[in-house]
């Protein structure tokens, strides 16, 4: 939990901390935008690729400490050729560190049946959930309180230094003791992890064909396992649409706390009240620790968190003096959010093949990462016109969301479906 809240909490400032140390130092909007685009939109294919890598690994902590070094000094590089360097040479810096960013989210998680064990495995996932939470909430506040107190390059140095934090954690990670073995003579349902672990590659397929066929494999392979395994499948779908919907949010509340109060701090204080709201809701969970039927947490989860977002439209709609009513919306939109996150990764540690683990949590932290980019783009003409048409927008994303969470329930699906 330290180590995850460390990383998590560097990787939250990490944009902050570039867009604040880049404007600081250039000037230029533009370039410190560009720098924030350039370490996001490499995570689409980071986050595969690291996967593979991961489950192939003997020792992933190591692996995972290895990303964090390489993140944390790619963010130092950035920092130390700003105004010294050419502008497009820092951004390819920031792409290439990007790639390392799921580590960070996906790839760490994907690490918890290692230190839990299956007996606290629900109970340690909540708490995970809950260092996003935390990171959340602490991210942008150191940023913001570093850089008043020392300017935009110390922001960086507090990210690296982070980040550099929890390497010891990482580099502890158990090591993989074992593969799973295949099952003999026992036919599976070909979406489900049993299926996945019990097929090995056939003689002369390119799994057998050097490093890179078999790298080529193991990528194919992780996307075939999200996609034939019907919870798996529904859950990354859904989530990455939800998470469109929640950059909706993102962006429009500082827009909503200027209509309200005159004040666009007071957005930052929303988005604090989100995050503070889906820690509590978690704390909950981890305290309960009998959630059985995470499927229907994670459909619940999104709905609550929809009907947050309309609520805070209806707020928006109402003009100055509903900035309670906000408050309330950015509650009950957290409360939502929270658990939603835990039964996310409950899904996919129920899910997902043992050896393809790293894999899953990494192309999903992905596609959410890539989601949520284009949320943001979808947001800003919108948020610019009003807060609340954002806001209708991200809660109507949220409803497709639950209508794809809940969408074949009924079907036989895999095996694993059935609560554990």
């Amino acid at each position: 939990m330290a180590g995850a809240v460390a990383a998590r909490t560097g990787d939250e400032m990490s944009g902050p901390a570039l867009l604040v140390a880049g404007l600081a130092v250039t000037g230029s909007p533009l370039t410190a935008s560009w720098l924030l685009a350039g370490l996001t939109v490499s995570a689409a294919a980071g986050g595969p690729l690291l996967g593979v890598l991961l489950d192939r690994a003997r020792r992933p902590g190591r692996l995972l400490a290895c990303c964090l070094l390489g993140y944390a000094g790619g963010l130092l590089l950035v920092l130390y050729g700003l105004g010294r360097v050419p502008d497009a040479a820092l951004i390819g810096v920031a792409v290439v560190a990007g790639l390392l960013g799921p580590a960070l989210t996906g790839g760490w998680t994907a690490q918890l049946p290692r230190v839990a064990g299956p007996e606290r495995l629900s109970r340690a996932t909540a708490l995970d959930s809950m260092s996003y939470n935390v990171a959340g909430l602490a991210g942008p506040a150191v940023v913001g309180l570093v850089a008043s107190a020392g300017g935009g390059g110390a922001t960086v140095l507090v990210c690296a230094g982070l980040l550099v934090a929890a390497l010891p954690a990482a580099w502890s990670l158990p090591p993989v003791r074992s593969r799973p073995a295949a099952p003999a003579a026992v036919p599976a349902d070909p979406g489900s992890p049993a299926a996945a672990d019990a097929h090995p590659a056939a003689p002369g397929s390119p799994a057998e064909g050097g490093a890179a066929g078999r790298g080529r494999a193991e990528l194919v392979e992780g996307f075939a396992v999200i996609w034939r395994n019907a919870p798996l499948r529904r859950a990354t779908a859904g989530s990455a649409i939800s998470c469109c919907g929640l950059a909706m949010l993102v962006v429009s509340a500082p827009v909503l706390g200027a209509e309200l109060t005159g004040e666009s701090g007071h957005g930052a204080l929303l988005l604090a009240v989100t995050a503070a709201s889906g820690l509590a809701a978690n704390a909950a969970i981890a305290a309960w620790g009998r959630v059985r039927r995470w499927d229907r947490v994670l459909a619940w989860g999104t709905a609550v968190l929809g009907a947050g977002m309309a609520l805070a439209a209806g707020a928006g709609a109402f003009g100055a003096g509903a900035f309670w009513a906000a408050v309330v919306a950015a509650a009950v939109a957290g409360a939502g959010e929270g658990p939603q996150l835990t039964a996310l990764f409950s899904v996919r540690h129920r899910e997902a093949p043992a050896r393809l683990r790293s894999q899953v949590f990494t192309t999903g932290a992905s596609l959410k990462i890539t989601s949520f980019a284009i949320g943001s783009a979808l947001a800003g003409p919108l948020a610019a016109y009003s807060a609340s048409s954002a806001l209708v927008a991200g809660a109507a994303l949220q409803a497709a969301a639950v209508v794809v969470l809940m969408a074949g329930r009924r079907d036989k699906g895999s095996p694993t479906e059935a609560p554990r």
